[in-house]
């Protein structure tokens, strides 16, 4: 490709994205594609950095007790600048470079999960989201969205089977049901308002079945974008 793209997974808690992008990012390998993989919040140093303390993913860390006292006095209007502090940083430092290079850049996560866990989550309005949006991306929207859906209890009992290496799970995985049921509706409402972008996945069925979904609609898109994939 003479220009990159950027394909971004979406989800709630549960959906099985960490599995399905380490799947996609393989099979785009394959496929002969120059793949980079990221994360948001995430994905530089500084972002990794913020990851934690918006978290509370310490990983056992020297800084675990003054992340986790951090973590639990952020408000929510500090939350979501942080997110487009992060989000800023990735993309002047990993995404923009390598879709100038040429490569296809698979995000765990952007700005679809802001609206979603920022906005659906703790009730920020959308125009203060756009705002950071507009002047954060320059206009950049992912050129494709994979969005896996899963109902929140199935959500809740797949992470239960999962285990935790922390009690309770991360900030956001400690939320309640409400929140949890709040940022499921935002995502559905996106994928329902930009349908050309967002491919909305049922991921409660069998994993192949989600797989095939995912190729289908990746290898759909890059034959439309660049002939590949045929």
């Amino acid at each position: 490709m003479d220009k990159g793209v950027l394909i971004t997974v979406e989800g709630t808690d549960g959906a099985g994205k960490t599995t399905l992008i380490e799947y996609l990012k393989i099979w785009l390998i394959n496929k002969k594609f120059d793949v980079i993989a990221t994360r948001e919040p995430g994905g530089t140093q500084l972002g990794e950095v913020l990851r934690k303390i918006l978290l509370g993913d310490h990983d056992h860390d020297d800084q675990h007790d003054a992340n986790t006292r951090i973590s639990a006095r952020i408000s929510d209007q500090a939350e979501l600048m942080l997110m487009f502090t992060a989000r800023m940083q990735h993309l002047q430092e990993v995404i923009l470079p390598a879709m100038e290079a040429g490569r296809c850049v698979l995000c765990d996560r952007f700005t679809d999960a802001t609206y979603a866990y920022q906005g659906g989550g703790r009730g920020i309005s959308e125009r203060r989201i756009q705002q950071l949006e507009d002047w954060v991306q320059q206009g950049l929207q992912p050129d494709l969205t994979l969005m896996l859906d899963v109902p929140v209890e199935v959500g809740l009992q797949r992470t239960k089977k999962r285990g935790r290496t922390r009690p309770g799970g991360d900030r956001f995985e400690q939320q309640q049901i409400d929140f949890k049921e709040a940022v499921r509706q935002v995502y559905l409402q996106r994928a329902e308002k930009y349908p050309q972008r967002i491919k909305l996945i049922d991921a409660t069925r069998c994993v192949a079945e989600v797989q095939n979904d995912l190729i289908q609609s990746v290898g759909a898109f890059l034959k439309a974008r660049c002939g590949a994939c045929k």
